[in-house]
C-alpha cells in the first residue's frame, strides 16, 4: 500500500514537468504553422491579384487581344542614348595625344537616301541658308551643291516628311565653302522630328496606344 502512494506521489511530481514540456512543443508548433499560413496567403494574394489583371487584360472593354512578337531589330523605349542639354564634343584616344572627332551631319551614313515613296507621303521642303551668305547678292557666291536631310514629322492627324535642303555655297571672292549642318535630331542617327516623338509618346502613354498600333497607322497612311 505504501508502494503504490509513493509511485503516485512520484507520478504526481513528474506530471507538471511533462505539461510544461508538452505546451512549449505546441507553441513551437503553432509557431510554425502560423508563419507558413501567413507565407501562404501573401503568395495567394500575390497570385489572385495577377490572375485578375490577366481576366482584365483578356476580357476588359478597352483589352489589347493582340501582343505581337518584340522585334529584335528594334530597341525599347529608354534603350537610346540619353539627350545631351548641349553638344557634347566627342574625343578619341591616340597613342601620343588625344584628337577631337570629327563631326558629321549624318549625310555620309546615309541619311540622304530616302526611306519613303514621295508620291505617297506629303513632304514639305524647307531650304536652310547660312548665316555668312545672307544679304550677299546673287553674283558674290554660287551654289556648288546641295545636302538633303530627312526627319519625319507628326501634325494633327498626319504624317509629313521635312525635307532640309542645305546649299553648299562657294563664295567668289575667298574660295570659300559654306554648308549648315544637318539639324540636331531629338535622338541621335535617329531620322524622327521632336514632334514625332512627342506625338508618340503621348499616344503611348497618355492614351495608351500600343506601340505595333500606332506603327499599323503609320504604315496606313503611308499608303494613302
Amino acid at each position: 500500500m505504501s508502494d503504490m502512494r509513493s509511485a503516485a506521489s512520484s507520478g504526481s511530481s513528474n506530471l507538471p514537468e511533462a505539461i510544461s514540456m508538452s505546451a512549449a512543443e505546441l507553441v513551437s508548433i503553432v509557431r510554425s504553422q502560423a508563419q507558413t499560413i501567413a507565407v501562404q496567403d501573401e503568395r495567394i494574394a500575390s497570385l489572385t491579384h495577377q490572375l485578375e489583371w490577366f481576366r482584365r487584360q483578356i476580357f476588359g472593354q478597352t483589352s489589347e487581344r493582340f501582343a505581337p512578337e518584340p522585334d529584335p531589330s528594334q530597341l525599347h523605349l529608354g534603350e537610346t542614348y540619353p539627350v545631351p542639354a548641349e553638344r557634347i564634343e566627342e574625343l578619341k584616344s591616340i597613342p601620343a595625344h588625344t584628337r577631337r572627332t570629327v563631326q558629321r551631319d549624318g549625310v555620309e551614313s546615309g541619311e540622304e537616301l530616302k526611306f519613303f515613296d514621295e508620291t505617297r507621303v506629303p513632304v514639305r521642303t524647307i531650304t536652310l541658308v547660312h548665316e555668312d551668305v545672307k544679304g550677299l547678292s546673287p553674283d558674290q557666291y554660287e551654289v556648288i551643291g546641295e545636302k538633303v536631310t530627312y526627319r519625319i514629322a507628326q501634325r494633327p492627324g498626319a504624317y509629313e516628311v521635312l525635307k532640309y535642303r542645305r546649299p553648299v555655297i562657294k563664295l567668289k571672292s575667298s574660295a570659300k565653302i559654306l554648308a549648315l549642318p544637318a539639324p540636331t535630331g531629338v535622338l541621335k542617327e535617329s531620322r524622327a522630328d521632336v514632334s514625332f516623338v512627342a506625338g508618340l509618346l503621348m499616344d503611348k502613354f497618355a492614351w495608351h496606344l500600343p506601340l505595333y498600333r500606332q506603327h499599323q497607322r503609320l504604315a496606313c497612311s503611308a499608303t494613302i
